[in-house]
């Protein structure tokens, strides 16, 4: 089933700066929207998912937004047969089962870390090598600063 994606809006430049490191990929939005269509054709957008609602829930201010939001990552992304469930070890998500009644701004951090770890190891390694990353790369080389739309 071909993946669909938004329009990308990037110069080459900034195209070709993703490379340098998961974080500069990750701060972009057209960057992190080319990495999740990727992620989406392997099957593992879960983990940038998990790792945006991470983000996410750090700036929440409000106590009971925060106790809010924390279940709704557990139930989401951390809880056996969850829906988008991660791959951590038991340690970490037991860890997390422990503390989700009383969770804190900073309960998904160990877990929040290995996924980024493991994207950053494994994930952006291949989507520099994907054609997804080459087709943005190469159409923006050529001179067509216009959006760009792949699996049509």
């Amino acid at each position: 089933m071909p993946v669909k994606c938004c329009f990308y809006r990037s110069s080459s430049s900034e195209a070709m700066a993703w490379s340098e490191n998961m974080d500069t990929l990750l701060a972009n939005q057209a960057g992190l929207e080319a990495f999740r269509t990727f992620l989406k054709s392997e099957f593992s957008e879960e983990n940038v998912e998990f790792w945006l609602a991470c983000e996410d829930f750090k700036k929440t201010e409000n106590e009971e937004k925060i106790a809010s939001k924390a279940k709704t990552i557990y139930s989401e992304f951390i809880e056996a047969d969850a829906p988008k469930e991660i791959n951590i070890d038991f340690s970490t998500k037991d860890l997390i089962s422990k503390n989700i009644a009383e969770p804190t701004l900073k309960c998904f951090d160990e877990a929040q870390k290995l996924i980024y770890s493991l994207m950053a190891k494994d994930s952006f390694p291949r989507f520099l090598k994907s054609e997804i990353y080459k087709k943005l790369v190469t159409s923006q080389q050529v001179g067509n600063h216009k959006k760009w739309l792949p699996f049509l």
